[in-house]
């Protein structure tokens, strides 16, 4: 991994640990173990760092949702395994929250203009879950199931880092899968034969 990559790798880490605004120059510089000034060299600002980050999470939400159509035929089991990263990356997520929720909250609250860039990570999410319900035949309420189940995950992933509950977070997964399997039996008995 070059310098550049290490930089980005680093912020995002602290940006998600400590939050972007107190995140510095200078932790980020040490987290890599390079002077100031080769620092300088790769970027100039911290909204430089910041657009770079939200690249790479982009990219890193991208290689992953692919991943999961490529590792299975039935759209059902795709969104059940975006349901189920709530417990896949549960101690960070008790710890700090929800990487893509907390940074949009942040940057909107700061009113930074990169905030609508780092929404397309949601962006990605929706997009990707509204496909795999429209594989299952739900196309006219593709878009609010969408929703519905990224709302899930972000109450779910704010509520795991306030409470620390790791029995609630598995209770809530089986919860919107058991919704999930009746969401489609009622569809298949709405629709007939499926």
């Amino acid at each position: 991994m070059g310098t550049r990559e290490q930089i980005v790798d680093a912020a995002n880490r602290l940006f998600y640990q400590q939050g972007f605004e107190p995140t510095s120059f200078a932790a980020i510089a040490e987290a890599v173990g390079i002077s100031r000034g080769n620092f300088y060299y790769h970027f100039k600002t911290k909204d430089e760092i910041l657009e770079a980050v939200i690249e790479a999470r982009l990219a890193s939400t991208r290689k992953m949702l692919a991943g999961w159509a490529d590792g299975s035929a039935d759209p059902l089991d795709r969104v059940r395994r975006f349901v189920e990263i709530v417990i896949t990356n549960s101690g960070e997520i008790e710890s700090y929250g929800c990487p893509v929720g907390t940074l949009t909250n942040e940057l909107a609250k700061l009113g930074h203009p990169s905030r609508a860039h780092a929404v397309g990570v949601f962006e990605a999410f929706r997009t990707w879950l509204r496909e795999q319900f429209e594989e299952l035949g739900l196309d006219t309420v593709a878009d609010d199931l969408a929703m519905h189940v990224l709302a899930f995950s972000q109450g779910v992933a704010t509520l795991s880092n306030a409470f620390h509950d790791g029995d609630f977070v598995h209770r809530e997964v089986d919860r919107i899968n058991a919704w999930l399997t009746e969401r489609l039996a009622f569809r298949v008995s709405a629709d007939g034969a499926r």
